[in-house]
């Protein structure tokens, strides 16, 4: 299994229409076939700057690498992600132990 998680912070001001629109649009993410678990968070640690943050899980890398490569999943990095998104961190976790 492999829970994939990026927290981010957008250009928008907060609480905008625009804000409202890109996180609407995240929810594309969740039918792409392979995803499991999708969720989305409001970040309220004041030692952050992040504001938000995805989850989701895959069974396997192949399941990883098939929402990578998706259509779905690259418009919205092309088109939302890159132009919207001010600054991320992405963590990829396996269980272990």
């Amino acid at each position: 299994m492999i829970q994939h998680t990026v927290a981010f912070r957008l250009k928008h001001p907060s609480g905008s229409a625009d804000e409202r629109e890109f996180l609407d649009a995240t929810l594309e993410m969740k039918d792409i076939p392979g995803v499991s678990n999708f969720q989305r968070f409001r970040q309220v640690s004041k030692k952050s700057s992040f504001t938000f943050g995805l989850s989701m899980e895959f069974a396997d890398q192949e399941a990883f690498d098939g929402y990578c490569s998706h259509p779905v999943h690259q418009n919205f990095v092309e088109n939302r992600w890159i132009p919207e998104v001010a600054e991320f961190q992405e963590i990829d976790y396996v269980p272990f132990g």
